[in-house]
């Protein structure tokens, strides 16, 4: 099963941020995290034990493009490993936990105010068509994320894809960079 977002924006920062928003919070709660999550990541190791714990993905080296956002779930053949499709990066090795049966594509100014009232009105905007959500199981994912660009119409978009596979791992390997950029070279843009 694939599901597709077009024209999905990075809030002028060149970043986002793939996981179960309510998961998140609760692990905020549980580790006595600020309401600025995003400053709680970058002045201490909490966001590389988020990341470590299969509560979020970080993808780094987001330009400033509307781009395609796929959910590839099974044992589908991506988008991005099509043969038309121009693949930029391939990276494995994360795990995803999912605990609200909810995943999200969300971007870092999310976590400057990572509050209940915040996370509410993010995910009433999100109930609305076009909005990188998906409902999944609850569960352990193995994340492997693509990106690059897919043929739409006569245009190069550029896109960002995450494969999802059902594991019983817990943790993400540990050569995996978390700071890896995952910038698309854009033929359109």
């Amino acid at each position: 099963m694939r599901y597709e977002f077009v024209e999905v924006l990075n809030d002028l920062i060149d970043y986002f941020l793939l996981g179960d928003i309510r998961l998140l919070q609760t692990w905020k709660e549980e580790h006595a995290l600020d309401d600025d999550v995003a400053s709680e990541f970058i002045s201490n190791d909490s966001g590389d034990q988020a990341v470590q714990e299969g509560i979020v993905i970080p993808l780094a080296g987001i330009e400033n493009y509307p781009y395609t956002v796929i959910f590839t779930l099974a044992d589908e053949t991506p988008e991005l490993l099509k043969p038309e499709s121009h693949l930029q990066h391939q990276r494995g090795g994360y795990v995803l936990r999912i605990e609200n049966r909810q995943l999200m594509l969300f971007t870092w100014r999310i976590l400057q105010n990572f509050t209940d009232a915040q996370i509410r009105v993010l995910e009433a905007r999100y109930r609305q068509p076009g909005r990188p959500q998906i409902d999944l199981d609850n569960g352990m994912y193995e994340v492997e994320i693509l990106a690059g660009e897919v043929l739409r119409g006569a245009y190069y978009e550029p896109a960002i894809e995450f494969v999802l596979k059902r594991t019983e791992r817990e943790h993400a390997t540990a050569d995996m960079d978390m700071n890896y950029r995952f910038t698309v070279d854009s033929q359109t843009y």
